[in-house]
């Protein structure tokens, strides 16, 4: 695949950028590279090779959840500044 003009001024305008003509010029060519070096990875006989799904053999180890008895709803509202009931009152935050 060939990067021409339209194609950088394509990519541009989908990126919302805005390029010089020397940074486009600059921009074709790192982008030909890019895509010559992809073109050569398709030549690789992948046939026998299996989808690589991690990059090590390390598991990981949770922990079981456990349901424990924390802090009360009466303890946990006794310091309250404001509350109503059973619940917190804070400040509106968000404005409609």
């Amino acid at each position: 695949m060939e990067v021409n003009d339209i194609m950088v001024e394509n990519l541009a305008h989908l990126a919302r950028l805005q390029f010089t003509d020397l940074e486009k010029n600059e921009f074709k060519t790192d982008l030909q590279r890019m895509i010559t070096f992809v073109e050569q990875l398709k030549e690789v006989d992948t046939t026998n090779v299996k989808p690589l799904l991690h990059l090590s053999d390390t598991v990981n180890v949770l922990r079981e959840d456990v349901l424990v008895e924390s802090i009360s709803q009466e303890l946990a509202l006794k310091n309250a500044p404001k509350k109503d009931n059973n619940f917190f009152l804070v400040p509106k935050v968000i404005k409609k």
